[in-house]
């Protein structure tokens, strides 16, 4: 680990996708792929689902907020390569820049900011940062690209390396 330059980490809780394809016969066996520059992490299988619930928690160490993340959804296979389900990427800077507005202060519930679907990103609804439960968080729904069809909810969280416990 790259852990010299390490910001703090990112928590992205996979919670569910929706209307994925269809790859195998009557149904898919999805299972999600996190990349961040050199890091890779992945979430457990789904079995026979188009709309599987994984709720699969995926920690990643940050050096530079502005990296994207790209996320990849795979159908499992046992004999020929896993099948590519669709595609899409999210950033976590509008998270750590809500994180300088400084939040010891702030009501459970705040919304301190968020980021509104465009071309330019993958969002299919506007994405809030909420000041909960002493945390930075963020829920976003996700369009996959490059497939006929599919959406995925995830929501990131910071979690600083600075903060004594």
């Amino acid at each position: 680990m790259e852990s010299n330059n390490v910001l703090g980490l990112i928590r992205i809780r996979v919670r569910r996708g929706m209307n994925l394809v269809i790859r195998d016969a009557a149904s898919s066996d999805p299972y999600v792929v996190l990349t961040m520059g050199s890091q890779k992490v992945k979430t457990r299988v789904v079995k026979n689902s188009h709309n599987p619930e994984w709720n699969d928690e995926l920690t990643m160490y940050v050096n530079d907020p502005n990296l994207p993340i790209h996320l990849t959804i795979y159908d499992k296979d046992t004999f020929t390569v896993d099948d590519t389900m669709g595609n899409a990427e999210f950033e976590i800077k509008t998270l750590v820049e809500c994180l300088t507005k400084g939040s010891a202060s702030l009501p459970d519930g705040t919304k301190v900011g968020s980021v509104d679907p465009s071309h330019d990103n993958c969002l299919a609804d506007k994405s809030c940062v909420i000041w909960q439960g002493g945390k930075m968080v963020q829920d976003m729904r996700l369009k996959l690209k490059n497939v006929e069809s599919g959406e995925v909810e995830i929501q990131i969280e910071w979690i600083d390396l600075n903060k004594s416990h």
